[in-house]
């Protein structure tokens, strides 16, 4: 099924998504990777407020790379989202709904987008000059000493996905391949 989201994902929406729907976002999404996760929960632990709020939220695990002048952005391709497995249980309590990324996740990442409801939706690896084209506005909220690896906030339109594991626990990176052995 062809889904159009509007950001914030409530987790009632993201309940609704199912495995294999295809989606595109419109509205703010956040990147987010390894480096930026770990400072943000070590601080969080420490008493110091995140420094975006993860109720309803998206963060789009990548790290943009420079723009080119009159350009919101340069290339915005996914990086691997198993980095984030560590954090993503936290952040997903914490509010999370849904994950932008490429790559299989950890069962604890799964069994807490089960519990909270949550998605994790995959972007296409090697495309990050196309991606780029539904990015219209990029900020850098926090942590700038990160460079590309920095919190941003993207205004985004028509940004193309497809849930790769619904608040369910369905996984295409499991069911999908069954449909191809003998």
């Amino acid at each position: 099924m062809n889904i159009s989201l509007q950001t914030p994902i409530t987790r009632e929406k993201a309940r609704e998504l199912k495995a294999g729907d295809i989606v595109t976002i419109t509205g703010v999404i956040y990147t987010a990777r390894d480096a930026a996760h770990k400072r943000m929960l070590d601080n969080y632990e420490k008493g110091i407020p995140l420094p975006v709020d993860l109720t309803d939220q998206a963060i789009y695990f990548a790290g943009p790379a420079p723009a080119k002048p009159g350009e919101p952005i340069g290339s915005v391709g996914p990086t691997t989202s198993y980095r984030m497995d560590a954090y993503s249980p936290k952040t997903i309590e914490l509010g999370l709904t849904c994950m932008i990324g490429k790559g299989a996740r950890s069962q604890a990442v799964i069994d807490a987008m089960k519990k909270y409801g949550a998605v994790y939706i995959g972007a296409v690896g090697g495309a990050g000059a196309l991606l780029s084209t539904c990015v219209k506005k990029c900020e850098v909220v926090d942590y700038e000493d990160l460079g590309s690896e920095a919190i941003h906030r993207l205004e985004v339109e028509n940004f193309p996905g497809i849930v790769i594991i619904d608040s369910e626990g369905n996984n295409l990176y499991e069911s999908e391949p069954q449909k191809y052995r003998k």
